[in-house]
């Protein structure tokens, strides 16, 4: 399957309004893996994968059981092996005959197992969404695609989120084994109705939005939170978008859809349950990491979340969980996506892109780094992190609540346009605004097939500069238009909120914030101030982080004219706590701060 293009492409010629050069070096890291299959092409075709040395069919290991319909697929295909129960030495013995591997969640696939392969391994499938188990790193340095299925049972776990939310409020599980224990308890099982209560649906993607469809059937006021989930699509289904901390403090019950990714790690914890209406339900069907579910014990001992309906935990299977043996606590084994009709269709969906992917096409469901030419990835290498990075830093600018759906990235260059390759810049800028907050795993093949799901349209633009095209660009301009900033010296003149960047040494740097000149290192995080110009401000803030053991690493102040207004941009190595970050915004000449993780 080719992945849709979802980006306009606009190249225009802009003046050069600073000209800077540099010595580039390569970045020593890359989400892509250098591998090409063929001479270098033109770079408005996509490369082709080297798949296996001919031989008659390639051999694929199903070491999890997988729907009938998808194993006849494979078998018309190539040589099918259905060895489930194996052991890690066991899978590592046998992998070295097989081009391709398929597992559930239940198979780890290792570094050992690339290892293993001895090369031949060229392709993963994991029958499902999340690919937790499977070594990405260790996969891309060994050259072998991964590739999920993760829109076959959108529906089975929307379903199940329904069925735990209206089990929850009329207490089946605890009233069905109260029967069949011999008793009769209807005072004791009153249940609540859903009709005209407040659902706050957390992740407004596939699952998401398909369990408001179902709330909204049923009587329900649905509000959501999702950064990137766009207003008219919302509106569509009738389901107000808002921000994190209004969703949960106005909710009676609470759905969550949102991956986990480290900014979603326990996002649900004392803090953010001291928030919540006293009494509300929870419904997880995403992943178990997004609870505290210490913090759930807590709320639930002192009745600030009356009832919790769970499908999935930290650690799989539990063990002695006093979460899972709560009274007010509704459990279920991961079944999110256990129908039969989901199971079949996820064994042809991971079917499918397993045996495309092993006829060289290029998967929209590939979650790692396909192989791009040597040549190219070698000279645009230094540009790739600052790409990702700018596009991390915007979408932290962007104010809760705010839905991104336009982006414009313009490239500072002396290259003609023919002559400068920009797929993988716009894919890792893409990659930096979608994966914080998102559980898709975004790369050169799914980039634009991945940015169109998600309504976001980015558009590209050459500003071309006077000077030796040796180097092929000078700096990477991200601008996210029609959303609030949450720190508004970040928005442009025009009302854009604008981030650029350059690479200096081979290390890349931000070098302006709305019209704010800065110069620090995209290494570690950033805090940037707006502040008065004054004397001693640095010295201030310094002392503060220096109080709490925060390493400062690099330092930037930009300003429109002295005694005016002016950006302080602060790099640190470690995250400062909550409180250093207030006594930094309670400094009177600090007039609006930010602290962004890169």
């Amino acid at each position: 399957m080719a992945a849709s293009a979802s980006t306009t492409i606009n190249f225009s010629t802009k003046p050069s309004h600073t000209s800077l050069s540099w010595k580039s070096h390569l970045s020593s890291s890359s989400a892509f893996a250098v591998a090409a299959d063929s001479p270098i092409r033109s770079h408005r075709q996509y490369p082709r994968f080297v798949i296996f040395a001919m031989r008659a069919k390639p051999t694929v290991l199903v070491a999890e059981k997988l729907g009938e319909a998808g194993v006849n697929l494979l078998k018309e295909f190539a040589d099918v092996d259905c060895s489930y129960n194996l052991t890690p030495e066991e899978l590592c013995t046998k992998i070295s005959l097989c081009d391709a591997l398929i597992v559930r969640s239940g198979t780890k696939v290792s570094r050992e197992v690339f290892e293993s392969s001895g090369g031949r391994l060229k392709v993963v499938g994991r029958a499902g969404v999340g690919i937790d188990n499977v070594d990405l790193a260790a996969a891309t340095e060994h050259g072998c695609l991964v590739v999920n299925a993760p829109t076959a049972n959108t529906v089975a776990a929307a379903e199940h989120g329904i069925a735990l939310l209206t089990a929850m409020a009329r207490n089946i599980a605890q009233a069905d084994a109260s029967v069949k224990a011999g008793k009769w308890l209807r005072n004791k099982y009153v249940g609540v109705s859903l009709v005209g209560k407040t659902l706050a649906v957390m992740g407004f993607g596939k699952v998401g939005s398909e369990v408001a469809r179902r709330a909204k059937g049923l009587g329900m006021h649905v509000i959501a939170h999702d950064p990137y989930a766009p207003a008219d699509r919302a509106r569509a289904i009738g389901v107000e978008l808002v921000s994190f901390d209004e969703a949960i403090a106005s909710a009676d019950f609470i759905s969550l859809h949102m991956p986990l990714t480290p900014a979603t790690n326990k996002i649900l914890n004392d803090e953010t349950f001291a928030k919540m209406k006293k009494g509300v339900r929870i419904v997880n069907v995403a992943r178990g990491g997004v609870i505290d579910e210490d913090a759930l014990v807590r709320a639930l001992d002192a009745g600030i979340v009356a009832q919790a309906a769970l499908d999935v935990f930290t650690v799989e299977p539990p063990k002695d969980s006093k979460l899972v043996q709560h009274e007010n606590v509704t459990a279920t084994p991961h079944l999110g996506a256990s129908t039969k009709e989901a199971q079949e269709g996820v064994a042809i969906e991971i079917a499918e892109a397993v045996v495309g992917a092993l006829n060289g096409e290029l998967a929209a469901t590939a979650v790692n780094a396909p192989m791009v030419p040597a040549e190219v990835l070698s000279e645009l290498k230094p540009y790739v992190a600052l790409a990702e990075k700018l596009g991390r830093l915007a979408v932290q600018l962007v104010a809760g609540g705010s839905g991104v759906k336009s982006v414009k990235v313009t490239y500072g260059s002396a290259r003609a346009p023919d002559d400068l390759d920009t797929r993988l810049l716009r894919a890792m800028i893409t990659k930096g605004l979608i994966e914080p907050i998102s559980s898709s795993f975004v790369n050169l093949v799914n980039a634009d097939f991945t940015a169109k799901q998600r309504g976001l349209r980015i558009a590209e633009e050459r500003s071309l500069l006077n000077g030796s095209p040796e180097s092929p660009l000078e700096f990477i301009q991200v601008q996210i238009s029609s959303v609030d900033s949450k720190f508004a010296s970040a928005l442009s003149d025009s009302g854009e909120i604008r981030v650029e960047g350059r690479v200096k040494d081979g290390i890349p740097h931000l070098t302006k914030v709305g019209s704010f000149e800065v110069d620090v290192s995209l290494e570690g995080s950033i805090i940037l101030c707006r502040q008065v110009d004054q004397p001693g401000m640095i010295g201030k803030v310094g002392s503060i982080l220096s109080e709490e053991n925060v390493n400062v690493s690099f330092m930037s102040v930009g300003r429109i004219a002295p005694r005016k207004h002016a950006i302080m941009a602060i790099g640190v190595d470690e995250e400062p706590t909550k409180e250093s970050l207030k006594r930094i915004g309670e400094i009177s000449a600090v007039e609006e701060f930010v602290y962004l993780k890169i």
